[in-house]
């Protein structure tokens, strides 16, 4: 599966590890090791490296339905790197099963990826990009506004900071999952997933992107990895992420991220809330937001080319005037 980015630019094999690319794990302080992969600098720009982006996939996600973004980037100049979350895809398990995605405080990924960030910085060269899509965004805003990460600018696409479908105040429906948690196994599956375990069920694409053949690059990437399946989020997973939520709404929290930083979402997200992002977006000091509507679902950087390109140049664009190339 292929696609050309630019007129006369070889095309990008969404179904492979580029040649530029290599694998390999990276160790977190407490032992556990993290999947990652990494493309050197291109040198273009003078023999200059345009700089570096570090990349953090969502909840249940893997870094192979990146890859076609990641190249781009990599194309571009820039040095990047991209790492699985610790207990999903192929960074190991954390629950009772293989498929349901738990975890045991978001806090542990904010450590993950402090620790990952002060290697990884010392190791390549400025300026430096931290991006993250979804839940990877959560965690990249919450790091920032802890003070525990300290990028040159950020990228956050479809950042989750509220849960879409929800009637009641966010303070009730945390106060339910709590509940759910008292009541059974909190590792346990938080919501149904289909009859047999890891299987994909037929709403999720209507979900994510209007680009079938995008979509159908992640089941292929299931089914030549099977490592890689995820289902649900665990009790434990929803109770600890209106909780890491609710701590960035704090008065005073995201004001204080002085970092520029380019929101990208669309109003028809059916999994994460456009008003939070929205909010987010006026009370950060330095945000640029980029809004679609019904032409974008979950996934802006695997949908059709009208709209991925769109926010790929909007991407380019925050970058070439935030975090502008050395000279």
């Amino acid at each position: 599966m292929s696609h050309a980015n630019a007129p006369g630019a070889p095309a990008i094999d969404r179904r492979a590890i580029p040649k530029a690319a290599s694998e390999s794990v990276w160790r977190a302080p407490d032992g556990h090791e993290l999947r990652r992969i990494d493309w050197l600098g291109s040198g273009v720009r003078s023999g200059a490296a345009r700089g570096s982006i570090l990349f953090f996939p969502g909840r249940g996600d893997h870094y192979e339905k990146y890859l076609e973004t990641l190249e781009e980037w990599h194309r571009a100049g820039w040095q990047v790197t991209a790492a699985d979350w610790r207990g999903q895809a192929g960074s190991g398990r954390l629950g009772s099963d293989d498929v349901t995605g738990h975890i045991d405080d978001f806090a542990t990924w904010v450590g993950d990826l402090a620790a990952l960030w002060e290697d990884w910085k010392a190791a390549t060269p400025g300026p430096h990009v931290l991006a993250g899509h979804s839940m990877g965004g959560h965690i990249v805003l919450r790091a920032m506004a802890e003070r525990r990460v300290h990028p040159d600018v950020a990228v956050l696409s479809a950042p989750m900071l509220g849960f879409t479908g929800t009637v009641l105040p966010v303070g009730m429906m945390h106060g339910l999952a709590r509940l759910m948690k008292r009541f059974g196994d909190a590792a346990r599956p938080a919501w149904k997933w289909s009859e047999k375990p890891g299987v994909m069920p037929e709403t999720r694409r209507s979900l994510l992107t209007h680009d079938d053949a995008r979509y159908e690059d992640e089941l292929w990437w299931r089914e030549e990895r099977p490592a890689l399946v995820m289902g649900p989020g665990s009790w434990n997973w929803v109770e600890r992420g209106y909780a890491s939520m609710r701590s960035l709404y704090r008065p005073g929290i995201l004001e204080a991220v002085t970092t520029p930083v380019l929101l990208i979402a669309t109003t028809s997200d059916r999994l994460v809330a456009y008003g939070p992002i929205a909010d987010a977006a006026r009370r950060l000091p330095n945000a640029t937001l980029v809004t679609f509507g019904e032409e974008a679902r979950h996934e802006i950087l695997r949908e059709v080319d009208a709209v991925r390109n769109k926010a790929m140049a909007a991407i380019a664009e925050f970058l070439e005037k935030a975090a502008p190339a050395p000279r």
